[in-house]
């Protein structure tokens, strides 16, 4: 079982930027991170495959967030500028334990591993 810990979120004026982190305690392949704020379903946010050559954004952040890795060091970043109010939320990192490569899933069912969880909140 892998174990994943976000950390990096907090409190931010509209306008600025956050660094979100994410390691893992194993190896696992394609990652990502989803949001969900109260009352809303769990939101794609970005995902990046095992081997960093494809990446995922929904139209929402695209151009805004940029996510990464170093395999290395089995951690997971994103970097998010531009922030907005409706960027507030917690945000999840998630893993795949599939030994696919080059895949990048959008869809939450694809992930077998998350993290705990953090708290970004962007204030107007």
């Amino acid at each position: 079982q892998v174990q994943l810990v976000e950390s990096g979120g907090g409190l931010v004026q509209a306008g600025g930027s956050l660094r979100l982190s994410c390691a893992a305690s194993g190896r696992v392949y394609a990652m990502g991170w989803f949001r969900q704020a109260p009352g809303t379903e769990r939101e794609f946010v970005a995902a990046i495959s095992w081997n960093g050559g494809n990446t995922a954004y929904p139209d929402s952040v695209k151009g805004r967030f940029t996510i990464s890795r170093d395999n290395a060091k089995n951690t997971l970043s994103l970097q998010m500028n531009s922030l907005e109010p409706e960027d507030t939320a917690v945000y999840y990192c998630a893993a795949d334990r599939s030994r696919t490569i080059g895949t990048a899933p959008r869809n939450h069912v694809e992930y077998d591993y998350w993290g705990q969880g953090t708290q970004v909140t962007v204030s107007s």
